[in-house]
């Protein structure tokens, strides 16, 4: 088998990549070691960035994105039992955000790819890769009790943290940096209308909660627990409990209750690789880096990795230029590092640490006290968390 680009991982970054290229002309094949029910069964983000909906038009799949999400031009921070609205729009010149669940645009990016008669393939066990130092990379895989080799131009790692893409590369070409936080979320998601039309970020005495939504009628709460904490010592009506509590009497009063469609513990982590190329290997997404789900920029960074990996491509066959690929670590990374930076931040304002003293404590309400009452505080955060420009 041969194809232009191989893509590894058929989460919502390879597949985005693959669906990119394709209106590009260039062709491309996605592997996946997992089968395509798994992929999308995971439950994660639903917070989509200018950028990344601007890609998904770009890539002709937008079309029940534009029609369900919900355009969301404000959020909520609460702490000290009072809420506070911060005005994203306003305080960027008009920029929003979309809500519009991380499965639902696997989805639709499986279904493009199905219609386009591309090629997907699903349960490949034992994918190796190799002479991606050279100039004819090779991918390996078995399936079915056979083997099978993909020859390519270029290898796109998509395939996660703790993919064979990152782990393809020497020790000694890579540095990794990495945060560990010392709690996790447990989030619940349940077929219940939201507590609010906007999602709120709030700091109480009892840790964090983020109340999120995937549609109105489909709800996602979280919850900062300690990282020895199990979900099986959760039970819905102790997460309602516990949730309500922390809100308070006004935003609770809101809250529906139901039975949870899905409940996890998901650990807080910051993680970056540097650099993001190896000679024709490539890596993007998770592969490439973790933040903390607290700035909503997971999804995100994948899809900007996504966005400037598939022009770089484009401008090597379209324009035989090599400009593009030279400077794709380097562009990434430098809004990467932003995301990062912009995600530790909001991470220490909102969560509670056990070794916090008075004074560490009193900072930190101090910070959110800045935040909503200037407006040059107000304005970093909202840039930021509505998503930078690619080129900024």
């Amino acid at each position: 088998m041969r194809t232009q680009v191989a893509i590894i991982g058929a989460g919502p970054a390879g597949l985005l990549l693959g669906q990119l290229l394709h209106t590009y002309g260039i062709d491309n094949i996605i592997l996946e070691q997992r089968s395509a029910d798994y992929v999308l069964g995971r439950i994660r983000a639903g917070v989509l960035e200018q950028v990344s909906v601007d890609l998904l038009r770009e890539s002709g799949v937008s079309q029940r994105l534009d029609a369900e999400g919900l355009v969301h031009e404000g959020i909520e921070l609460m702490f000290s039992g009072q809420r506070h609205r911060l005005n994203l729009a306003e305080l960027t010149g008009g920029r929003k955000v979309v809500v519009y669940g991380q499965t639902e645009v696997t989805r639709d990016l499986m279904q493009a790819r199905a219609d386009a008669g591309l090629t997907t393939i699903y349960d490949a066990s034992n994918v190796t890769l190799h002479d991606f130092d050279g100039t004819a990379p090779r991918v390996r895989w078995s399936q079915n009790g056979q083997q099978h080799e993909l020859a390519c131009d270029f290898i796109a790692g998509c395939d996660g943290f703790h993919g064979v893409s990152r782990a393809s590369v020497p020790a000694s070409a890579i540095q990794t940096f990495e945060k560990i936080y010392p709690f996790g979320w447990l989030g619940m998601l349940a077929d219940v209308p939201p507590a609010a039309h906007e999602l709120i970020y709030a700091n109480t005495e009892r840790g964090f909660v983020l109340c999120s939504m995937r549609s109105e009628t489909r709800s996602r709460y979280y919850l900062q627990v300690p990282l020895s904490d199990k979900v099986e010592n959760w039970s819905d009506a102790a997460f309602w409990d516990e949730l309500k509590r922390r809100l308070g009497e006004e935003v609770a009063a809101q809250v529906v209750t139901g039975p949870s469609l899905e409940k996890s513990i998901a650990p807080l982590r910051s993680f970056v690789a540097e650099p993001l190329r190896f000679g024709r290997l490539f890596l993007a997404g998770d592969a490439a880096h973790i933040v903390p789900p607290t700035g909503a920029k997971g999804l995100n960074l994948a899809a900007s990795d996504v966005g400037f990996l598939s022009r770089a491509l484009r401008e090597f066959y379209q324009e035989r230029s090599e400009a593009g690929i030279t400077h794709y670590s380097a562009q990434c990374l430098r809004r990467i590092w932003k995301a990062e930076r912009f995600s530790w931040w909001m991470t220490s304002l909102l969560h509670r640490f056990d070794e916090a003293d008075g004074f560490n404590a009193r900072i930190q309400q101090s910070e959110l006290d800045y935040v909503v009452r200037s407006r040059a505080g107000a304005t970093a955060l909202a840039e930021n968390y509505v998503g930078l420009p690619m080129d900024f």
